[in-house]
């Protein structure tokens, strides 16, 4: 490769041997039309991750002192040459075609930060896996789909997205969402956040309740943080509470009587996860390290 790279691809992955392989074949298989390197950060304590990683001569590894997420895109970003850096993870896989595709939105010159589409391959025929189908397609991706065609803002997706380098700002050590930090950051830098639904990544989602409760604390909490104020422009309570086209979308998305129920118990659940982050993240600032917790069955 060059030494200069025009794209820089990062996988952030902690305790993730049994996954971080499938992801990087997946990225090293990608026509992309530039030259690229591609890196994959684990904490230093995390040897079976690193180790793996180590295997592919294509793998520039980097090692960081395990203070979460955040702070993992942090040193990344240090280390990155190139102009855009894709940003993924090590427990999902791309399509085949899925970077090209993403880099082909920085064509245009307003567009700063761009999120493929996640794909869930959770089984739709359990009450989570469903929950997970429904959250993706009639909820996440018809509203991407929305604010990307009338150039409105948009929070991108963490298993998926890319920046202009240029545009990072370093992020919060706490930030519980740091896609939607990013998203706002660039945004409120005055380019455009842009969808593009043909990057597909394919992400295995939580199969337990105790997970998923966890998992949305932890993403959606975020957006009640400071630091991600613009990101309200997309996804709070009030807007949640008020939204009839996504409560629509939702109550025509079931094939039986079956997934009509389990909607219903979504919305029953989606209460229940606001209700959390109103106590865990506003009123007991819970830290980071405590909300962040590992989601064991979406490995």
């Amino acid at each position: 490769m060059p030494s200069e790279p025009s794209v820089s691809i990062v996988v952030t992955a902690y305790r993730e041997a049994a996954t971080v392989g499938r992801a990087i074949d997946a990225l090293l298989g990608q026509p992309i039309p530039a030259s690229y390197e591609l890196l994959v950060v684990c904490p230093a304590d995390d040897d079976e991750t690193a180790a793996v990683a180590a295997g592919y001569s294509q793998v520039r590894l980097v090692r960081d002192a395990g203070r979460g997420k955040p702070a993992a895109l942090n040193l990344a970003l240090q280390k990155a040459r190139g102009d855009v850096v894709v940003l993924t993870d090590g427990d999902v896989w791309v399509a085949s075609d899925a970077v090209a595709r993403l880099l082909a939105a920085f064509d245009d010159p307003r567009v700063g930060i761009a999120t493929g589409r996640p794909i869930s391959v959770s089984p739709r025929d359990t009450m989570l896996g469903y929950w997970s189908h429904l959250l993706t397609d009639a909820g996440a991706h018809r509203a991407r789909l929305r604010r990307d065609a009338s150039d409105a803002f948009l929070v991108c997706s963490g298993y998926l997205y890319a920046l202009r380098r240029d545009l990072y700002r370093p992020l919060p050590e706490d930030a519980l969402a740091d896609d939607a930090v990013l998203s706002g950051d660039v945004w409120d830098q005055g380019a455009l956040t842009r969808y593009v639904p043909e990057a597909l990544v394919y992400v295995k989602y939580p199969a337990t309740y105790r997970d998923w409760v966890a998992q949305k604390v932890r993403s959606a909490g975020g957006y009640v943080q400071p630091c991600a104020a613009t990101a309200t422009q997309m996804r709070s309570f009030r807007r949640e509470a008020l939204d009839g086209r996504s409560a629509w979308a939702a109550l025509t998305y079931p094939r039986s009587v079956r997934e009509f129920a389990w909607t219903l118990a979504l919305f029953v659940a989606r209460l229940h996860v606001w209700a959390r982050i109103l106590i865990d993240v506003r009123l007991r600032r819970r830290s980071h390290r405590d909300i962040w917790q590992r989601i064991e069955s979406t490995k």
